[in-house]
């Protein structure tokens, strides 16, 4: 179903990046969460909690450059605040991992 239309000047507001991922792991007592550590270049490294754990296994996300939503305002889960929100791709509600076609910069800006 198409959403409702928006301007460019909302498109504008959102502030995505290609960000790194440096860690990962598996949140403690969640069936969904795993936790990230996320490079973003000058940007700085971030937590990004992301409810996809049963379709993507921590040691399998090391090193992959993702696209992050970074000017999303925190929340709080599981005891734990993220930063920021992974974008993915979705085929029959599995998430579809969105990376670059090849190796950017992190925190390279997603226009």
């Amino acid at each position: 179903m198409e959403k409702t239309l928006i301007n460019y000047a909302d498109f504008e507001k959102l502030d995505i990046r290609i960000g790194t991922i440096l860690e990962a792991e598996e949140v403690p007592g969640s069936e969904k969460l795993l936790k990230f550590l996320v490079d973003l270049g000058l940007l700085g490294q971030r937590t990004i909690l992301s409810g996809i754990k049963k379709y993507f296994r921590p040691e399998n996300m090391l090193g992959k450059q993702v696209l992050i939503l970074v000017n999303l305002e925190p929340k709080k889960m599981m005891g734990l605040e993220s930063q920021g929100m992974m974008l993915f791709g979705d085929i029959n509600d599995e998430p579809i991992l969105l990376m670059p076609q090849k190796e950017v910069p992190s925190g390279t800006e997603v226009k």
